[in-house]
């Protein structure tokens, strides 16, 4: 990374002093970025100390464009920006599409196309904010692009800036250049304060949007922006200098390494990287410090000069190891591998320089294509989730489901439904109706299925392990005349628990909650005739299942104000070695119905743990369809011809419809409506 120092004359060619000690800093940054994606699995507030160095480069750069009276250098400023982002991005988005045809399985290309056209197009920030909420994305695998949110940030900032410096150049033309700069710092100050104060208003928030959002991301170049103004204005004593370059960078360090930049932003960890990235900025303007001297070293800069395609190759190297090695994380061998090889890359990157050996028609050409093959695919899918429309009209003959377990029907062999690219969209009735609260949300939303004029009502409750039966109770409710009214959350079973965790991530999710609380009080005031949920959750780190001691107080709940209660025991997760894999990934890439299935002694206990409580809920009545989804030893992915598992734990609308049969049975045996 070139970086430079400002002069304070402002209508004269500004001198430039070249800034090793930033090159170097923007090398630690990447590097302990590197080390805790690979080697930790997280993020470090590395990040925060690249956007304020970006923010300084661009903002030096715009300043000394502003203080000469060639405005006109705006579009330079902005080929300049599309030389130092796109060439090594667009070889990146290449090299990472090949490796995801022959790497990963089908199932994954969809993401991957949808994300290349959002780092091309520079908004996979946003992408990722979108797709996080989105109910059929919220639990898609990590894509080899994820990573790029940072560069679509920076191309962003790139273009506020401009658009900036092009604003307050017209608001000058009568008063002239002199006032340029003055006005361009005045704005980008106001615009750093009101950043930093949406960031904090979000951060006790939607803590998602706070992260990726560039309304609150941008506080933090536009620090680096404030730097640059400044810098050579500021004169310090050296011992003071001193002093505060080398906490600086020991606050760098000490953030990088030891916390987690990812959750919560901002915090007071983010405040302290950025501060202490503008603090050896300001400390170095006026000469050279122990500290600047250090970062300003010849092996710093070295990687300081890779920083760019470093971040840029890291994560896709370490995605495909993985999927290569179907492994969730990397070990202290093979991840220092990935690392050297991350540097290895980054600097052939540099040293081959693809600006210079491409032209800006070739890179126009593979930006083409890239978006061309992306749209294409995603055309490729949509058309086959469209023939999904045929899956509710399967003939039960060819296509038995859960049959082939209940009456040892005879399966014909025909291809599997929904195939690998339908298995996404077979969701239940809720999901495609957008009746379910998301994860940031605490309001109650209830939608109505069934006979909605039926006097008889089931409330169906809690996360998405309740809502796939929605497809089956809404069956079975038109057939025998009872309404079913949906209160769901997604990701959140009804819960007493203190501070829920999101399953897989197992982050905080305070938001479920506030949920729950709500959705019992206005669960009880409803008054349904019952209210159906899941009673058992799997145990991750063994085998079995367990019920949550964090359910049995929803359950005293309901029973003291008397309303009875159909548990259903949870499916089988899909899990190997406590982390969760999908059946369909598995099926994808080559796999079959057992290869891609999980002992059924390793996803269930061998008694439905909710019996051992029915005798303090006599208001609780059980259900159990494990049998008509496991056999007695394997879970299979697929049974009767119809895949069991739209992703990792959920079961698929297709498949649900072939339990109605025995979960009509059970209820009927439990209530006795029928």
């Amino acid at each position: 990374m070139e970086t430079t120092q400002t002069h304070s004359v402002p209508t004269q060619p500004i001198e430039r002093t070249r800034r090793d000690d930033l090159t170097g800093l923007a090398g630690v940054a990447v590097l302990l970025v590197v080390v805790c994606g690979v080697w930790f699995g997280r993020a470090s507030s590395g990040i925060d100390v690249l956007l304020v160095l970006a923010g300084y480069v661009v903002g030096d750069r715009v300043l000394r464009t502003l203080g000469t009276a060639r405005a006109v250098g705006l579009r330079d400023d902005l080929a300049w920006a599309a030389r130092r982002l796109l060439p090594a991005l667009v070889l990146v988005l290449a090299v990472s599409a090949a490796l995801t045809v022959i790497v990963q399985p089908q199932t994954r290309w969809e993401a991957f196309a949808d994300q290349t056209l959002a780092s091309l197009g520079f908004h996979q920030n946003w992408l990722l904010i979108w797709t996080a909420s989105d109910y059929l994305q919220a639990s898609e695998a990590v894509t080899p692009l994820q990573h790029m949110w940072i560069v679509s940030l920076a191309g962003q900032f790139v273009v506020f800036m401009l658009v900036l410096a092009g604003m307050v150049t017209l608001a000058t033309v009568r008063a002239g250049h002199r006032h340029r700069r003055k006005l361009f710092v005045a704005a980008a100050a106001s615009a750093m304060i009101a950043s930093f104060g949406y960031a904090v208003v979000e951060h006790t928030g939607d803590q998602l949007t706070a992260y990726y959002s560039t309304l609150t991301r941008a506080w933090e170049p536009l620090a680096g922006v404030m730097s640059a103004a400044v810098a050579s204005r500021i004169h310090w004593p050296r011992s003071l200098r001193a002093v505060t370059a080398a906490v600086g960078l020991s606050a760098i360090v000490l953030c990088g390494l030891l916390v987690n930049g990812a959750v919560p932003y901002p915090s007071m960890w983010s405040l302290i990287s950025v501060g202490a990235t503008v603090v050896i900025n300001l400390s170095g303007a006026q000469g050279v410090t122990t500290a600047n001297e250090f970062l300003g070293s010849p092996a710093l800069v070295a990687l300081g000069w890779l920083a760019y395609p470093a971040y840029l190759w890291h994560w896709p190297l370490l995605i495909f190891w993985l999927a290569h090695t179907n492994n969730d994380a990397v070990g202290l061998v093979d991840g220092g591998v990935v690392i050297v090889l991350t540097v290895v890359v980054a600097y052939l990157t540099t040293r081959l320089r693809p600006a210079r050996l491409l032209s800006g028609s070739l890179i126009l050409l593979a930006v083409v294509v890239l978006a061309g093959l992306s749209m294409g695919w995603r055309g490729h899918v949509a058309q086959a989730r469209s023939n999904g429309v045929e899956l509710t009209t399967l003939s039960a003959r060819d296509y038995p489901g859960a049959h082939a377990l209940l009456d040892q029907r005879r399966v014909a062999k025909l291809p599997m439904r929904p195939t690998a690219l339908e298995a996404s969209g077979d969701v239940p009735p809720s999901t495609v109706d957008a009746c379910v609260t998301g994860f940031d949300g605490s309001d109650v939303v209830s939608c109505v299925y069934g006979n909605p004029k039926a006097h008889r009502t089931i409330a169906l409750a809690g996360g998405s392990h309740s809502e796939h039966w929605l497809t089956a109770l809404h069956l079975i409710g038109r057939q025998h005349g009872f309404k079913v009214t949906t209160y769901l959350k997604l990701g959140c079973p009804l819960t007493t628990k203190e501070v829920p965790l999101i399953a897989g991530p197992f982050e905080p999710y305070p938001s479920c909650r506030a949920w729950s609380d709500n959705a019992l009080a206005r669960i009880i005031a409803d008054r349904p005739d019952y209210v159906f949920f899941t009673t058992t959750r799997p145990i991750l780190n063994g085998p079995g299942d367990y019920v949550p001691d964090y359910y049995l107080g929803i359950w005293d709940e309901l029973s003291a104000n008397g309303i009875p209660m159909l548990g259903i025991r949870d499916t089988p997760w899909m899990l190997r070695e406590g982390m969760f894999f999908s059946p369909v990934d598995c099926l994808s890439a080559g796999g079959d119905a057992d290869t891609c299935g999980s002992p059924r002694q390793e996803a269930l206990a061998g008694r439905n743990p909710t019996l051992d409580h029915l005798a303090d809920h006599p208001l609780l009545k059980p259900l159990d369809l494990s049998d008509a989804v496991c056999r007695e030893d394997i879970c299979r992915a697929v049974e009767g011809n119809v895949l069991i598992y739209h992703d990792a734990h959920h079961l698929s609308a297709t498949y649900v419809r072939t339990l109605a049969d025995e979960l009509a049975r059970q209820l009927s045996d439990a209530t006795r409506w029928w």
